[in-house]
């Protein structure tokens, strides 16, 4: 059997979560499933590779007969105490001053986020496991609302890693451990139990997934965990977020192999383009234009959302929309009224197309967000009837670039390079969820913003001013904005900047920024390894 090893300071309330039986738990997790999971990721950089290459994704015909057979279903909500209900959710940082606010807020589902909106320092891992659990078990102060929302939690990505623990196999072999199963691992063993006892459930929302097969480990996983805790089968229910292109073709795959555990799926908008940006990246014609140009109007967008409505609800499952991330405080008001009109309209489109709720990143977005679909829905809990019998989306609607005109100019430019380094700078600094441009923005946001300048420097994209984007020209632009950012004497812009050169003007095209970014410089090992600072659990 492994055990894991803690390579960082114990810090107040950090043994709370990191007790022996804990770690037990996640060392088991690992035991099983870690190499399930390097082979997927191997499968994923093959994948990458043919996409580099021009092949385009397609329907698989060895899986059709899971797309045609109507009969089977997913659980859904039943059986889900207080997922009947997803009108609005709310995913953000995990902080006590967060959850104390997510928790008195009107939304339906607070999710804590340990994913894009969390930059993974050891003490924003720990400490939002210890608020979790206080929040769970109904220890934190301040909150005083009668009926709060349903809490879930979304791990981190399959791809990222957990360099603070060590886990240690049977025959002494030392790998890094998965930031996916360290999270759900902590998360379900001290909480799981606790939610079941108070009427609600633990429940997952799961990001990055790229196939069918992914899903499938995380099913087992589901299995395991609830087996080993004595809990019933099923009692885990797990909201998917599409937010790739190959997930996209998989849809109905992803949830048949979920399905006694599934309830829904979420269409993550900026991290769908990104994908698109990140897979074809090498292919001109998906040449993607300045980001205030995507909405989530265009027929590449409406097509990803009419079809993941349509697979949900042909199958039971719930359909939440996307992400909102105004910023209520602004010094200019006549701005922030024109910002939550069209929040408003996005919403009612949501809500004619068919899905069940939406998300939200902040608490002062819940009121405007339920309001619309208050009026959509009524007393209804959701619309699954809405069949969309209407919806015919095929493989070339999917990849339809149709009305998206590449006009990139030299402001949209001007932008990203703002973004993608003001978010890397904060992101260093141990904030995961930044405000930027009037937005707040998560890791998503960086990613696009620093894909777009890779792919127009490599397809030689000219701006509306006539100007070819070229290194050079980033390097001109880039130097123009530091010119005008304000510095902080505990700022990490030195930093932010060579990453923002290595992601976006190499020749090589990173496959997350965040990888690089927390090996190189976020990780803060105890190299001592005093006892005094660190924890070893034997399994």
């Amino acid at each position: 059997m492994s055990h894991i090893r803690v390579n960082a300071p114990i810090e107040p309330g950090f043994d709370t979560v990191l007790t022996a039986p804990a770690l037990d738990f996640v060392a088991a997790l690992h035991d099983r499933f870690a190499r399930p999971l390097d082979s997927l990721l191997e499968k994923r950089r093959a994948r990458a590779a043919a996409m580099d290459g021009g092949t385009l994704p397609r329907f698989a015909a060895e899986t059709a007969r899971i797309r045609t057979d109507l009969s089977w279903q997913v659980a859904g909500s039943v059986g889900a105490p207080g997922l009947e209900d997803r009108r609005v959710e709310l995913v953000g940082p995990v902080t006590d001053a967060d959850a104390v606010a997510a928790l008195n807020s009107r939304a339906s589902v607070w999710i804590a986020d340990f994913e894009d909106s969390t930059s993974p320092t050891w003490s924003n891992v720990i400490g939002g496991q210890l608020t979790l659990m206080d929040a769970v078990h109904g220890r934190l102060a301040g909150v005083d609302n009668p009926t709060p929302p349903t809490i879930g939690m979304r791990p981190r990505g399959w791809h990222l890693p957990e360099k603070h623990l060590t886990v240690v196999d049977g025959e002494g072999r030392e790998s890094d451990a998965s930031g996916a199963l360290v999270d759900f691992g902590l998360g379900f063993f001290h909480n799981a139990r606790r939610l079941v006892d108070t009427g609600s459930g633990p429940y997952f929302w799961l990001p990055k997934i790229e196939s069918a097969l992914e899903a499938r480990l995380w099913n087992r996983i589901f299995e395991f965990a609830q087996e080993s805790l004595g809990l019933e089968r099923g009692t885990i229910r797990a909201t998917v977020h599409i937010e790739t292109i190959t997930a996209t073709f998989q849809m109905e795959e992803i949830l048949w192999e979920l399905r006694e555990h599934c309830a829904g799926l979420q269409s993550a908008g900026w991290d769908y383009l990104f994908s698109v940006v990140k897979s074809f990246r090498n292919l001109p014609q998906f040449i993607l234009p300045d980001r205030e140009r995507l909405t989530n109007a265009l027929p590449l967008m409406r097509a990803f959302t009419d079809r993941l409505v349509w697979t949900c609800h042909r199958r039971g499952a719930h359909a939440i929309g996307t992400m909102s991330n105004l910023m209520r405080h602004h010094p200019d008001a006549d701005h922030v009224a024109a910002e939550f009109e069209r929040m408003r309209e996005d919403k009612a489109r949501e809500a004619w197309q068919g899905f069940d709720g939406t998300w939200v990143a902040d608490p002062g977005l819940v009121p405007d967000a339920l309001a619309v679909y208050d009026a959509a829905l009524g007393e209804r809990s959701h619309q699954l009837d809405n069949l969309r019998p209407d919806v015919t989306v095929c493989a070339e609607h999917l990849l339809d670039l149709t009305g998206l005109e590449p006009i990139v100019t030299e402001a949209g430019v001007r932008i990203n390079i703002r973004v993608a380094i003001g978010y890397i700078d904060e992101w260093l600094g141990g904030r995961g969820q930044v405000a930027l441009e009037n937005l707040l923005e998560d890791v998503s946001t960086a990613e696009i913003c620093r894909s777009q300048i890779w792919q127009w420097i490599r397809h030689e994209v000219r701006l509306d001013n006539g100007r070819q984007v070229t290194r050079e020209l980033i390097q001109e632009y880039l130097d123009d904005e530091l010119t005008r950012m304000g510095r902080r004497p505990d700022d990490h812009l030195a930093e932010a900047v060579e990453v923002f050169r290595r992601c976006t003007l190499g020749e090589e095209f990173p496959e997350f920024l965040t990888m690089p970014v927390y090996s190189e410089h976020l990780v803060e090992r105890d190299t001592s390894r005093s006892p005094a600072k660190a924890a070893i659990a034997a399994a």
